[in-house]
């Protein structure tokens, strides 16, 4: 509701779907979103199949997100998609080329720290203008996924399409804790708060050390640190009526540079930067630190590079910058490309802590190396009647 909210003021929503009737009726009905004139579906393809629609905006759970999107693309339609972009690391790579064969589509994904000028902008800036020095550690802060079952199986409410819901995912009975918000919890839909939180704030971190192109990343993912709230054995849960994803973690990532990012549940919400010179302490409410509290980027941040963050276009909302490439074409401030690059960091955190060591990674082949449990990971295949469309 809240995205399709701001989608309304830049053009008309002809059309909502969802699988549970209750929120695409709530939606159609809504005076800033449906007007009670848009159409109402439960199946995603008969928005894809309408010509008069231009933009898509995707807010499935996670695990449906990589497949309609790539159908959008294929139908020609410009895309909006939440965060975290992909469930697995084959994922990433899909979408990815989803994207460089239909260049003319604006995609945009839903990271809106990006456009944070007061602190995210301004802690980017402040590291890649290297006031820090040289940075020689970051700790992503992104809290622990809440614990809870056994839960029992229902029927699903009657206004559900509990299978549909599932989709790509294996078959399972109906669950409430399973469905709608508290999907994030389970490693089937989602990757708890390694993608949750680590789409925002591992993206941030990449991108103020200039590692959010394709071939950066780490070479070490030390996940030996990690808990779960149900038992695991060989990186799969032993049990499936619990949340599953980790609550207690401090996932290492070893870059070739020296460089060390910590990804952990404990701690503040936030992205630390350790540098030579200084550090700084940036989130959603505060950005802290002797390089802030002294000024150290008094003039250094001007209008130009803002412009050189936003990739050549004005600082905007996030929303406001995906439409304007709608109009004009080029990349958005929070692009595919580079957010593919955090999502590998995120899925890799992920089969680290599920493993509960050290994995190998080659950022340049995108392969984790010799390891062959770990290397099984990097993939799902998708339920049958669900599969990818080809790319």
């Amino acid at each position: 509701m809240g995205d399709a909210h701001q989608h309304s003021e830049f053009g008309d929503i002809l059309a909502v779907c969802d699988v549970d009737d209750r929120h695409s009726e709530r939606a159609r009905n809504d005076e800033r979103i449906g007007r009670g004139r848009a159409d109402a579906y439960n199946d995603y393809r008969r928005v894809l199949d309408r010509d008069d629609i231009d933009v898509v905006s995707i807010v499935t759970p996670d695990h449906w997100h990589v497949k309609v999107a790539i159908e959008a693309l294929q139908s020609g339609k410009h895309v909006f998609c939440q965060k975290p972009l992909t469930l697995t690391l084959e994922e990433n790579r899909l979408i990815r080329q989803a994207c460089q064969t239909h260049p003319e589509l604006a995609f945009v994904v839903g990271t809106q720290q990006r456009g944070d000028k007061r602190r995210f902008l301004r802690a980017v800036n402040l590291v890649r203008k290297g006031l820090l020095g040289e940075v020689t550690k970051v700790t992503c802060g992104i809290n622990g996924s809440p614990t809870g079952g056994p839960f029992k199986v229902e029927t699903p409410p009657a206004e559900l399409d509990w299978d549909r819901w599932l989709g790509p995912a294996p078959k399972t009975g109906y669950m409430k804790r399973r469905c709608h918000y508290e999907f994030r919890w389970w490693y089937e839909y989602s990757g708890g708060k390694f993608t949750d939180w680590g789409a925002h704030h591992i993206d941030i971190a990449l991108w103020a050390l200039g590692l959010d192109q394709h071939g950066s990343g780490p070479t070490e993912i030390d996940g030996a640190d990690a808990e779960h709230p149900v038992p695991f054995e060989n990186g799969r849960p032993t049990v499936n009526d619990s949340y599953n994803t980790s609550h207690d973690f401090n996932v290492v990532h070893r870059f070739p540079s020296g460089l060390e990012m910590h990804v952990t549940s404990r701690g503040d919400n936030g992205i630390l930067f350790e540098g030579s010179k200084g550090r700084l302490f940036v989130n959603r409410r505060r950005i802290t630190g002797r390089p802030v509290e002294e000024s150290w980027d008094k003039d250094l941040f001007t209008q130009d590079d803002l412009a050189n963050l936003y990739k050549g276009k004005p600082h905007e909302g996030h929303k406001a910058n995906f439409f304007r490439c709608v109009r004009e074409g080029g990349l958005p401030v929070s692009d595919v490309f580079s957010h593919v690059q955090t999502m590998n960091a995120c899925h890799l955190s992920s089969i680290a802590a599920r493993l509960g060591r050290t994995i190998r990674w080659d950022p340049q082949s995108e392969q984790i190396m010799g390891d062959d449990q770990a290397s099984a990971m990097m993939s799902r295949a998708p339920r049958s009647g669900f599969e990818y469309p080809e790319v």
